[in-house]
């Protein structure tokens, strides 16, 4: 079984992708990534995100001991509202303004140790800062949309090890969401259910592409997966965002982003890297019953620490494409230790 090229269809986004599982054994004498450093101290005096150290401008840091949150020193939006005219002329030269607010989140003290190595209260810790966080952008009168979002990695440009996420909240619906949205809302309108709960009560029934679940959450290779090892992490009932979950739900989220997050550095004992965001429905004031909380993580690598997926060329100017299925990236993920390999040593 699908072991031919062929399509599969993203529901959530309405587009394709070509799946190419007889390319999977090409020899490769492509780019070779450098692997992280092993070892980071528990605490850097050169890291500006390190407690009491300065940042940018001369800001110190305090002397946190849980999350610390900040405003983005080199933020890509701007709260306040421009002078600059936008009017070309023309219907083909169109732009709009753009405001929005950009925070930076420390996950702890510790230089040294990302969501895989933290403990389940300090992650429920990093779950419940995104979740005010989210809850007080939101509020403002202008934002429209809040994305929470964890780049890990210099491959995937990162620009300080010290494990932080960042959160970026604008006045516009961004494009994946503008898509997500009119797809769940469609389905919701036909079936009267939600999309996401649907796919999920499916994926249980084949079990094929679970990695893991509890009685809250489930973590799976989408049928649809873009990225060779990506996961979409998926609440089990139509909670818009992340201030809906309950306690419950937030230690059951913990314990999945855990358990995710370290099959992944198992996979090729590695600080594995990747973009991971959640998916949250707009913030407009407006009741969503057809959204599901979820995220999304797209991590580069493809055969080893040092051989990594690029979207270049057809992906570019085509759609997107992979090699190996999710089925057998599963697997691989599925068999792998729910023991961290740096405790396991």
């Amino acid at each position: 079984m699908f072991n031919a090229p062929h399509r599969r269809f993203n529901p959530l986004t309405g587009e394709w992708v070509l799946v190419s599982p007889h390319r999977a054994k090409r020899p490769w004498q492509g780019q070779v990534e450098k692997t992280p450093p092993e070892y980071l101290p528990q605490y850097d005096p050169t890291c500006y995100l390190c407690p009491g150290n300065l940042r940018a401008g001369g800001v110190q840091n305090p002397a946190y001991t849980g999350t610390f949150v900040f405003d983005n020193d080199f933020s890509a939006l701007l709260p306040e509202e421009s002078d600059d005219r936008h009017e070309s002329g023309h219907p083909l030269l169109v732009s709009a303004p753009e405001r929005g607010i950009c925070r930076v989140v420390c996950f702890s003290p510790r230089h040294d140790l990302t969501l895989p190595e933290l403990e389940i209260p300090t992650i429920e810790s990093v779950l419940e800062t995104w979740t005010r966080e989210s809850v007080d952008l939101a509020a403002r009168d202008f934002i429209r949309y809040v994305q929470v979002f964890e780049n890990k990695g210099a491959v995937m440009g990162c620009s300080n090890p010290h494990p932080h996420s960042q959160i970026w909240s604008q006045s516009n619906v961004p494009n994946e969401i503008v898509k997500e949205l009119e797809r769940q809302t469609a389905y919701f309108a036909e079936q009267g259910r939600p999309l996401l709960v649907d796919y999920i009560q499916e994926e249980h029934k084949r079990k094929e592409r679970i990695l893991a679940a509890n009685d809250h959450f489930t973590a799976l290779m989408p049928f649809w997966a873009v990225w060779p090892f990506e996961v979409l992490v998926s609440a089990h009932r139509p909670v818009a965002r992340l201030s809906d979950l309950t306690p419950a739900e937030v230690t059951a989220l913990a314990e999945i982003f855990k358990e995710v997050t370290t099959r992944y550095d198992n996979l090729f004992e590695i600080s594995f890297p990747y973009s991971m965001g959640f998916h949250q429905a707009p913030a407009d004031g407006q009741p969503h019953p057809e959204w599901v909380l979820h995220a999304h993580f797209y991590p580069p690598l493809l055969r080893s620490a040092t051989v990594r997926k690029f979207m270049v060329g057809y992906e570019m100017l085509a759609m997107p494409q992979r090699d190996i299925t999710a089925e057998i990236a599963v697997e691989r993920l599925r068999s792998l230790s729910g023991i961290h390999y740096k405790q396991r040593a």
